[in-house]
């Protein structure tokens, strides 16, 4: 779990009153950090991946503040009245091949403060924290931090060659040129392949030609560098995401704001035109929160008024609608995504209480639910079958799903990679590859499986619904439209089912050689066989046959038949 060794002092002073050590823990137990160690000056802390605002002093003030009643509700933005004309970043095209996107803002200290070595040492802590989670070692994304008053706007983003740049790094003294640098600095041989392509690297200028910094390595003396005493600071982030751009700034945005610091947008530019006004770094998400979706999750019932209580608590904003209530989220809150995750922090806000917790009424209490055994049934004659049982992924490669003309899978918005790109809607999928990783094989070569797929369902708050199905491949010589059909009639039969079989036109098929399987005229079945183009692609060099029924669908079924 993430951890970090945080300032006491600087996390009570958000609160109005003194906290024992006592309380501390105890309210940092109904959270989801804990406290690991502490002593009079320190706080050391560790928190689950989706909370990494609570590893920022600021952070974890605000956390307090709701949970002992000191404040309530969003934490709302202090945005500035006057904004520079010229605040404005220009991010050149030559970026978009290594590292297209940059978002930035203005933080202004509140009249009569200005930026203490408490501050500035928690945003650097912070940020590194950043870089080593969120970012993935800054290869997601890095930040920035730098003296806005002693720089000219607007700025300029750009991949310049290396040999034109020169600059003095923030932990060194003397001009250096960027060949030097990057063979000779500990940050540029570790990090240097982010922030540069052949004989070209990454630079971030003011109006006058100042180099902030060679993003996402270090900060240049002369224009990035910080100092107690400054009373407004750029942000910045650049990544190979907006998304995770946003989210970087957003979570480092806690550590001013959480102190009262004003905010103020700074427009993306690109050839000349504004794409972006900045203000999406830093304004509320609004999520819905459905009363019933909360009720079904907590397993009890809240009245608006205990819910309203709660989400202050929590440091949300909240606006009743009929049906539940739009939440408001801090940008420090990335991990709300859904209104589920409202949920979670709604049941949790007032401690979850072990003896207060009753055993709901179940089906499954002691033993396997009757989907689960039918479920199983059919795994069992697969394998009587002489049919391998193999264990497939639920995620699936881009690769698999661009030979499958017509596939529509649902995409990953943010894949960890291409090999995980999609969530297979049909076993087909995967058995596929399973194939194009076996051709060093003699043939026939024959699989079962029943496992998860996800189909499309626009109706679920998630947009995809977790079925079953049980698939089964054939690759060998003889391979037809005989074999799966007899495999699809054969299980029906086991289960005492009539079904009728009608032709379709399926993705990855052979036209005319291919069916749909229907049951009291719900489709329960898909078969067929695979297309030789499919085939060529994956290196099987033999005809192979597929079926694949949606035991979810078909269960249900059952019992209307036992019943009719």
């Amino acid at each position: 779990m993430p951890k970090s060794v945080l300032r006491r002092e600087r996390v009570l002073s958000l609160l109005p009153e003194p906290l024992s050590d006592r309380a501390l823990e105890e309210l940092l137990s109904i959270s989801k950090a804990d406290l690991e160690s502490h002593d009079p000056e320190t706080l050391t802390i560790s928190v689950t991946p989706d909370r990494l605002d609570l590893l920022s002093e600021g952070g974890l003030g605000l956390y307090l503040q709701g949970a002992t009643g000191a404040a309530k509700g969003l934490v709302r933005e202090r945005v500035a009245d006057e904004v520079p004309a010229a605040l404005s970043v220009e991010a050149d095209g030559s970026v978009r091949p290594i590292r297209p996107s940059i978002a930035a803002v203005l933080v202004t200290a509140p009249d009569g403060s200005v930026l203490d070595a408490g501050l500035l040492e928690e945003a650097v802590r912070f940020q590194e924290l950043l870089h080593a989670t969120v970012g993935r070692g800054r290869r997601a994304a890095s930040l920035g931090i730098y003296p806005y008053d002693r720089l000219v706007p607007p700025f300029r983003y750009a991949l310049e060659p290396v040999a034109n740049v020169r600059f003095v790094p923030l932990d060194g003294s003397e001009e250096v040129g960027a060949p030097q640098f990057f063979r000779e600095h500990p940050l540029a041989q570790r990090y240097g392949a982010f922030g540069r392509v052949g004989d070209a690297c990454l630079t971030l200028r003011d109006a006058q030609g100042t180099i902030l910094s060679l993003p996402p390595l270090l900060n240049s003396r002369t224009g990035g560098e910080a100092r107690v005493g400054d009373r407004r600071l750029l942000l910045e982030s650049t990544g190979v995401r907006d998304r995770t751009v946003r989210e970087m700034l957003g979570s480092l945005l806690v550590v001013f704001l959480s102190r009262g610091w004003h905010v103020a947008p700074v427009a993306r530019t690109s050839d000349g035109t504004v794409v972006a006004d900045g203000r999406d770094v830093f304004l509320p998400r609004r999520l819905d929160l459905l009363s019933e979706a909360l009720r079904s999750l907590a397993g009890t019932s809240y009245t608006a008024a205990e819910v309203e209580r709660r989400l202050a608590r929590c440091r949300f904003g909240a606006h009743p609608h009929p049906g539940g209530w739009t939440v408001e989220a801090s940008p420090w809150r990335p991990d709300l995504l859904t209104g589920v995750d409202v949920a979670e922090d709604v049941i949790l806000a007032e401690a979850v209480d072990p003896r207060d917790g009753i055993v709901p009424p179940s089906r499954t209490r002691g033993r396997r639910r009757p989907e689960a055994r039918f479920r199983q049934q059919v795994a069992t004659e697969l394998l009587g079958l002489g049919l391998a049982a193999p264990y497939t992924s639920l995620l699936v490669p881009s690769d698999a799903v661009a030979r499958i003309r017509g596939a529509s899978p649902i995409r990953i918005a943010n894949p960890p990679s291409s090999e995980f790109a999609y969530v297979r809607d049909r076993l087909l999928l995967s058995h596929l590859e399973l194939l194009a990783h076996n051709t060093r094989h003699g043939y026939p070569q024959a699989v079962g499986e029943v496992g998860p797929v996800v189909a499309r369902a626009p109706e679920h708050e998630t947009g995809g619904e977790t079925r079953y199905h049980a698939g089964v491949v054939i690759a060998r010589e003889t391979a037809g439209f005989a074999d799966a059909a007899s495999i699809v009639d054969y299980l029906l039969r086991s289960v005492d089912i009539v079904a009728v079989r009608e032709p379709a036109d399926l993705p990855g098929t052979i036209a005319g050689r291919a069916a749909r399987v229907r049951v009291a005229g719900e489709p329960v079945a898909e078969l067929g066989e695979v297309h030789p183009e499919v085939l060529t692609g994956i290196g099987v060099p033999v005809p192979v046959a597929w079926a694949e029924l949606d035991l979810s669908r078909l269960y249900p079924l059952l019992g209307r038949r036992d019943t009719d």
